[in-house]
């Protein structure tokens, strides 16, 4: 974001916010959180409340309700503050009320944490003044309430730091009471301190882990110096790579030797110096000096110069807009506090970028650098900027206390100092972490990733607790979101691999603490994240895990519950939601990545999840690719009557005589499963495609005898290439099927029209077979019906279609039964067509039935052989006599049904002459129309002859008017050998051949081919 001292320009915008919890940059790139007006206020109520107007101006060009959280936490902070200084508060102190936390990030937590140790030594510390001070509420709490805040957020502290003593009263100073600290600086185990009597000390820290597992820090004394002034000591900067001390006394910049003190011996020194500091970033490019920026005495002036070991050099002088009072360097870039404002000057190109106004007069300026190109610094309304090189903010403010002494940073924290307190803030997510009391306290600096706070008498450590301590003492909180935020946080300071392992054991934690507060969509992208083996969360439900898992749980334990029931107090309500959670979650796990190595106890588990439960999906598990264990699996089944699950399960581990003898029993009534109610249906489709022969022939005669008709598909169903392979010999079949008439009926048909077999031993028992239950039927009505039956009707079609049967033995099985269609059918079988149209026309009168027969007992016969039945028929019907007038009617109707299937001659020659030419009309209409089809069709076939003919008489003239030049020289193009006469064969192409070669090249196809011979 821009922060220009322009008020447009510096206006919030939306908040928004990431992933991890924690605000993301807005549109353009920019963080909402900087103030959209800053001027001189008299005191924190009056900021408050302009800040209030300024959200609801009318000029502002926004409404009062948009959200505008900074503003909020900063009129919260001051409020909650009290007043600033005035006639009632003289000197600039504050008076302190008690105050309770009202926004996350603002305000101070209701309870503060403070911890000390290692070489206090007796004396009294900063930290211990008071009883209220460690355990009671921080003061300015109580009007919080008044600040208009939305909504109160639970702030719970974590422990992120621990103070310890560093350097002790009586080891600095002794007994001088007027000695105050002014400065430290720490280079590795090397400390220094400047005093207010122009002394420098040195010390080297020793660190002990205390058997509590505590820090603490033993100072030894090495050396001290007097400067030589009466000033006290400024600044001091260590150059390692050079062993050279910087050290502002007195507006000069001295160079002293690290180890005795000594100045060096070329004297070089920076006169005019208010302040200074080192470029982190260095430019030059040369190792052997480094990059400082002081503050000039001059009014408005910033000097770079290059420090050597015994020498300084002028590099650059700047002039600035107004006069600098703190300065931090990464680069070319100079981040400066001046009397207004915060601005960015690039001293190379001269051009600078105002960031946001603040009032020098009410609050000392911080300006640090944090990393590479970036800033923080102490913005108006307790706010704690970042800033670029390039003018915007890639992260979002922290807010802190309005009277910030100092600031440091130790990833993932910013860490503030004002008169009493010492807070840490999140830099990831805004948040404030802890508070520690701290009065008097007056220098709060890092060197490295130490943190250093120190009063004017002593000096003390900030020891970071291990990140992953804080993350397990927020997990242990319950505080998810904020574990995960600062566990993200914690990667760039993690080694990959080992960040890897413990983030995946993070995410786990959270996931079953999500997954105890049955937050199941939350515990599930979270065990997905983590790559949880999903065992660990099967082991929380009793008897899921098989008795053959090794699987024993992580150690230390991701959670605190022994199962399920402890987890959900025995409420079978949340028991019952966590086990359909399971269900999902093992679903969608069983066939990832995750599974492998498991796949037992996972489809196992999830088996006997859907037994208990009586779910739908246990029937599609068993019957798809599955490693559920058998033993388990099956004790499991059959406490819970799954046994034709069970089943499933024998057929799945190749036990189908387990299986079949299971579902017998249940369609028996011998055990109950309703499962199915067509379990026996089920049984005889699976015999179908049972590959087991000896295991169908066992259980064949069980499905015939509960049903012949569902019981022969075990047969007829059967893959016919597979009974071949199996042997299940046809033969074999019919001789098991002869104690089940219907089930032997089904099968003939099966092996004659289905399967077309063309074996006259079948078609002949199966014509047997209908013949009796003809006769079976007839005996049992008592006389003819009118209908054939459904019997009779396929007997019929089997005799007419089937070419195979014996004739003469169904003959005499059917003489004097009383089935003339029958007989007829047979009498046509041996070409008696005479004798079975006259059992048609003349026993039975079914002219229609006589007419059919003439149809299909000519099926694939040529022409002559159907006219000559037709005129068979025709001739049976004049031949009646006159008298005979039904055989008239059917006569003429023959005629004129199948006018095309008679020769016209013939019949006017036998068609008596007293019939009308009227009667016969549709028969004459359609003979001359055939006639003619006929003869135009001749004509056309004639017409297309001649035309192929007159084609081929044009080519053979065409080749032949072309005349052929033979000489001695012209060689056949086959053998290549010169022509002896003047006899040869041309190709299309022209190529010549003798005789012999072009039949010899018919006869071998395989020989040189000139072309198509013509």
């Amino acid at each position: 974001m821009d922060f220009s001292v322009h008020p447009e320009r510096v206006r919030p915008a939306r908040r928004h916010f990431g992933v991890d919890g924690g605000e993301r940059p807005g549109p353009g790139g920019c963080w909402p959180s900087c103030p959209r007006r800053w001027g001189r206020r008299s005191d924190s109520s009056g900021r408050a409340a302009r800040a209030g107007a300024d959200c609801a101006s009318p000029g502002s060009g926004r409404p009062a309700g948009r959200e505008r959280w900074w503003l909020a936490a900063g009129a919260a902070g001051a409020a909650a503050r009290g007043p600033g200084p005035g006639p009632g508060a003289p000197g600039g102190g504050r008076a302190r009320a008690p105050q309770a936390p009202a926004l996350r990030g603002a305000g101070r937590p209701a309870h503060v944490t403070g911890s000390g140790g290692g070489g206090g030594g007796g004396a009294e510390q900063p930290w211990s003044r008071g009883p209220e001070r460690a355990a009671g509420p921080r003061p300015g709490a109580a009007r919080t309430a008044g600040a208009g805040l939305a909504q109160p957020v639970d702030m719970v502290n974590i422990k992120a730091f621990t103070l310890v003593s560093a350097v002790e009263r009586e080891l600095l100073m002794g007994d001088k009471e007027r000695i105050n600290i002014e400065c430290v600086e720490c280079c590795g185990r090397n400390l220094y301190v400047g005093t207010n009597d122009c002394f420098i000390y040195h010390f080297l820290l020793e660190e002990k882990t205390l058997p509590a597992g505590t820090a603490a820090f033993t100072a030894t004394k090495q050396l001290h110096r007097h400067l030589g002034f009466k000033k006290p000591v400024n600044e001091l900067r260590a150059a390692s790579a050079l062993n050279r001390l910087l050290v502002l006394c007195d507006n000069s910049i001295t160079l002293l030797n690290m180890l005795n003190l000594e100045p060096v011996p070329s004297g070089a020194r920076i006169k005019g110096a208010t302040a200074f500091a080192l470029n982190e970033n260095p430019v030059s490019g040369d190792p052997f000096c480094v990059e400082v920026c002081i503050i000039s005495v001059k009014r408005r002036t910033i000097q770079v110069f290059l420090v050597y070991e015994d020498r300084v050099q002028i590099v650059k002088e700047v002039s600035t807009p107004e006069q600098p009072l703190a300065v931090a360097v990464d680069g070319h870039f100079l981040c400066l506090a001046l009397t207004t404002q915060y601005i960015i000057l690039n001293y190379s190109t001269g051009l600078s970028q105002d960031l946001f106004p603040y009032c020098s007069e009410e609050k000392r300026p911080i300006v640090k650098r944090i990393g590479r190109q970036e800033f923080l610094l102490a913005g108006p309304g307790g706010l704690g900027m970042f800033a670029t090189v390039a003018g915007i903010s890639q992260r979002a403010p922290v807010h802190w206390a309005e009277n910030v002494i100092g600031a440091a940073v130790c990833f993932p924290y910013v860490i503030a100092l004002d008169d009493e307190f010492i807070t840490v803030h999140s830099m990831l997510d805004q948040q404030q972490k802890q508070t520690l009391p701290f009065k008097e306290g007056h220098i709060l600096q890092d060197f490295e990733g130490r943190v250093i706070v120190a009063t004017s008498k002593g000096v003390y450590i900030l020891v970071p607790l291990p990140l992953e301590k804080q993350i397990q003492d927020l997990l242990a909180n319950r505080r998810v979101e904020e574990a995960l935020v600062l566990a993200k946080g914690a990667r760039r300071n993690i080694p990959k691999e080992k960040f890897q392992v413990m983030y995946r054991r993070i995410l786990q934690q959270a996931g079953f603490i999500q997954f105890a507060q049955l937050q199941f969509l939350e515990a599930k992208e979270l065990f997905r994240s983590g790559q949880l083996d999903v065992r660990e969360l099967i082991s929380l439900y009793p008897f899921l895990l098989p008795t053959s898992s090794s699987f024993t749980r992580s150690h230390p334990p991701l959670h605190e519950y022994a199962d399920l029931n402890q987890l959900t107090q025995g409420d079978q309500e949340k028991m019952a939601k966590c086990k359909r959670f399971l269900i999902s979650y093992l679903n969608e796990v069983r066939s990832t990545e995750v599974a492998n190595g498991y796949k037992e106890d996972i489809d196992t588990a999830l088996l006997k999840l859907y037994a208990e439960a009586d779910h739908d999906s246990l029937l599609d598990l068993l019957v798809t690719e599955n490693f559920c264990l058998l033993t388990d699996s099956a004790a499991w089944l059959e406490k819970h009557k799954k046994y034709f699950a069970l089943g499933l399960l024998y057929h799945y581990n190749n036990q189908d005589a387990a299986a079949l003898q299971l579902w017998v029993n249940i369609v028996n009534g011998d055990i109950e499963d309703s499962t199915r109610s067509d379990l026996y249906e089920y049984i005889v489709d699976f015999l179908t495609y049972c590959l087991d022969q000896e295991l169908v022939w066992t259980y064949a005669d069980w499905v015939l005898q509960r049903s012949e008709e569902v019981g022969v598909q075990v047969f007829t169903k059967r893959p016919w290439d597979e009974q071949q392979k199996n042997s299940f010999n046809p033969d074999d079949i019919i001789n098991c099927l002869k104690k089940y008439p219907k089930a032997l009926v089904k099968y003939l048909e099966y092996l004659v029209i289905d399967r077309r077999l063309q074996k006259e031993e079948y078609h002949t028992h199966l014509a047997v077979l209908y013949l009796e239950e003809v006769l079976q039927q007839r005996a049992a009505a008592g006389s003819q019906g009118s209908e054939p039956s459904e019997t009779q009707t396929k007997l019929r079609r089997l005799l007419q279609k089937s070419d195979l049967y014996r004739v003469h033995f169904l003959i005499e099985r059917i003489q004097g039964a009383g089935l003339p269609m029958e007989s007829a059918i047979l009498h046509g079988k041996l070409g008696e067509h005479g004798k079975a149209l006259h059992i048609l026309v003349h026993e039975l009168g079914d002219f229609s039935a006589a007419e059919d027969y003439c149809l299909w007992s000519s099926e694939g016969q040529d022409a002559p052989c159907r006219r000559h039945l037709f005129h068979t028929l025709l001739a049976m019907y004049l031949h009646a006599g006159p008298a005979a007038h039904e055989l008239t009617v059917a006569a003429v109707d023959l005629l004129n049904r199948h006018a095309t299937e008679f020769d016209a001659t013939q019949v006017l020659q036998l068609l008596p002459g007293s019939w009308s030419v009227q009667l016969l009309c549709p028969f004459l209409t359609g003979a001359m129309r055939d006639s003619i089809h006929a003869r135009r069709t001749t004509q056309v076939a004639v017409g297309l002859a001649r035309s192929e003919n007159l084609i081929y008489t044009y080519n053979k003239m065409k080749l032949k008017g072309s005349a052929i030049w033979l000489s001695d020289q012209k060689l056949c193009q086959l053998c290549q050998n010169p022509f002896g006469e003047p006899v040869f064969v041309r190709y299309p192409n022209g190529g010549l051949v003798h005789t012999h070669c072009a039949t010899n090249r018919h006869t071998t196809p395989s020989s040189p081919s000139p072309g198509t011979r013509t």
